[in-house]
This record gives structure tokens, C-alpha cells and sequence, in this order.
């Protein structure tokens, strides 16, 4: 019997070859490997600073999806990413399984989705923007409305599970969540239409739009822990993933606004060393802090079986985001369409 069954075995591995060769391949694009000069990509796709490692325009899509295992300009800012949104998940499986199924409640499971929205929309519009303007444009503003579910899911982390009962009784308290929802969607809108309204060389204008509405919204987001870091001791091990959490967003923030490293070294930080790679490290630093932070308020007994008033808001809450994140989508959809109308007529 064993025999007859080794027979048949290695019968079917000497025809494998000629099975493999009756199985029709799959066509594949005629993808160039090799990056070219800022001088041959159009003003639009230019960094400033950063000379080369640029992928050619207008290639076929499966070309810019197979870009992601090979090195250029943008390599560093898919990665981060998509690393990120694995150790989220991850980590969120892992407190999931271990905490039980009442700590696992809406606001918790929203925020991580946020924070899964963000960083798989970010990963996505660095890997195919580079494909044609309209590509480009439609895709950041994908972006954009990641950036503000990331936004309110933080929000609704904060308010249900981070908060003091006196603050939530204090006047922010029951302004907070419905200011988020509008500074949010302003955030996403107003960066939609600093991307569509300036050219390069970009005004500094143009960065006061990204961030002052979202720096406006990140401190009614952070208000609820910076109280609890006024009034308690530092003692607490969520307080210090809070306090670290914010120091990160921080330093983010700056490599944002301004490019450091490829300013002082044009040239030499092509592939490595930009700033804006230098904020997705510290904006997946901010985030893993945060959301552990936010998992060990939940053990420390706080939201760990929500008030039943709260469970009813927290439930109300949970519709707004959804609301949020179709407003969101509903103005990247409108200044894309914009986009497509603007080259139309340029054409």
C-alpha cells in the first residue's frame, strides 16, 4: 500500500513541469526597474530637496504595486505603514483575547480602526501616486480623510476610556466630541484644498492649511489626558504612555513642517533620511503608545464595563464616527472630481 502510494507520488512530480507549462502565464507590464532624476517626473511629483529615486509617470498600476519591494523615494513611507498597521492589529488582537470580550467595547474597537484607516491609506496613496495627476491628487485626499477618522477614533478613545468624570462634567467635556467631529472634517477639507489650491514651489501657507486645523483638533483630542497629567501622579503607567505618546506627535509634528535633514544634504537623503519618513517613525511611535495607553486604561478599570448612560453615548458615538468618515470621503470625492474637470480642460 505504501509502496503504490510513493509510486503514485513521484509519478505526479515528474509531470509536474509539463502541467506547469499547459497553465497559461500572466501577462506582465513591461515595468521599468530603475528610478529616474527629479528633472524627468513634473513639477507635481517633485520633492523638494530630493533628487532622484523617482518612479516614472504613467505606468500601468500593476508597475506601482510591485514597486513595493523595490527601492525608491517612496519606499520608506509604504513600509512604515504597512508594518504599522500589522503591529496595530496585532496588538489589538492580543488585548482582545486577553482582556475578554467586556473590555472590548465601541470606542475602543473604533479607535483602532481609525488607526488602521490611517496608516493603510497613507501606505496606499505613497505606493500608487506616482501613477498619473489625477492618481496623485485622489489619492492624498484618500489620505486626508484618513487622517481625520484617525482624529475622531482618538477622541472617542479619549472622552470614553482616558477621561476624569470631573472633567467630563467640566464645560469641554460635552463640547468635546462634537468640536472633534467639526475641526475633523475641517482638517480633512482644508488639507484637500491646500493640495489643490497651491503649486510648487509650495507657499508656507499652504502648511499653516494642514495644520492648524488639525493641531486644533489634536489639543481637544489630548485635553481629557493632559488633565489627568496635571492633577495625578505620574506613578501611573498609562499617564507615562500618554505623556510619551504626546512627546512623539510632537516631533512628528515638526519633521512635518519643516525638512530638516534633505535641506542641510540635498541629494544624500533621496532614499533614506527625509523628514516626512522621519514623521511616519514618530507618528507610528505616537500611535503604539497611544493605543497602549488607551488598552491600560481599560484594565485599570477605566471603561472596562461602561456606565449604562455612557454604553448609550458610547453607541451614539460610534454613528458619528461612521458619519464622519462619510463626510470625509464625500469631500475627497468632490475635489477629486474637481481635479479630473481642472485636467480636462487643460488637455
Amino acid at each position: 500500500m505504501s509502496l503504490g502510494w510513493n509510486s503514485v507520488v513521484m509519478g505526479s512530480i515528474k509531470q509536474l513541469p509539463l502541467l506547469l507549462r499547459l497553465v497559461p502565464s500572466l501577462p506582465t507590464p513591461p515595468c521599468p526597474e530603475a528610478t529616474v532624476p527629479a528633472s524627468d517626473v513634473p513639477a507635481l511629483f517633485r520633492e523638494p530637496y530630493i533628487l532622484s529615486g523617482y518612479r516614472p509617470v504613467g505606468q500601468p498600476w500593476p508597475c506601482y504595486v510591485l514597486s513595493l519591494f523595490q527601492c525608491h523615494n517612496e519606499s520608506l513611507n509604504v513600509w512604515t505603514h504597512l508594518l504599522a498597521s500589522g503591529a496595530v492589529l496585532l496588538r489589538f488582537a492580543l488585548f482582545a483575547s486577553g482582556a475578554g470580550r467586556e473590555a472590548v467595547t465601541l470606542p475602543l474597537c473604533l479607535y483602532a480602526a481609525s488607526a488602521l484607516t490611517y496608516l493603510s491609506c497613507s501606505a496606499t496613496a505613497h505606493l500608487l501616486q506616482s501613477h498619473s495627476e489625477l492618481a496623485h491628487y485622489s489619492l492624498f485626499f484618500l489620505d486626508y480623510m484618513g487622517v481625520g477618522a484617525y482624529q475622531y477614533g482618538c477622541a472617542l478613545a479619549h472622552y470614553f476610556h482616558c477621561s476624569e468624570e470631573a472633567w467630563k462634567r467640566g464645560p469641554l467635556g460635552p463640547l468635546l466630541l462634537p468640536l472633534v467631529f467639526l475641526f475633523s472634517w475641517m482638517s480633512c477639507a482644508s488639507c484637500c484644498f491646500a493640495k489643490l489650491r497651491y503649486r510648487r514651489p509650495y507657499p508656507f501657507r499652504r502648511k499653516l492649511f494642514q495644520i492648524v486645523p488639525t493641531g486644533l483638533s489634536y489639543i481637544l483630542v489630548i485635553s481629557p489626558v493632559v488633565h489627568r497629567l496635571a492633577s495625578q501622579p505620574w506613578t501611573q503607567p498609562a499617564l507615562l504612555l500618554h505623556a510619551l505618546h504626546m512627546a512623539f506627535f510632537l516631533q512628528a509634528a515638526f519633521f512635518f513642517a519643516w525638512p530638516v535633514l534633505e535641506r542641510l544634504f540635498p541629494g544624500r537623503c533621496d532614499i533614506v533620511g527625509q523628514a516626512h519618513q522621519i514623521f511616519h517613525v514618530f507618528m507610528i511611535l505616537c500611535t503604539m503608545c497611544q493605543l497602549e495607553a488607551v488598552c491600560t486604561d481599560v484594565l485599570q478599570q477605566r471603561g472596562a464595563a461602561l456606565p449604562v448612560h455612557e454604553h448609550q453615548s458610547s453607541m451614539l458615538a460610534g454613528g458619528s464616527f461612521f458619519a464622519l468618515v462619510l463626510c470625509c470621503a464625500l469631500t475627497a470625492a468632490l475635489m477629486s472630481r474637481r481635479v479630473q474637470r481642472q485636467l480636462q480642460k487643460e488637455e
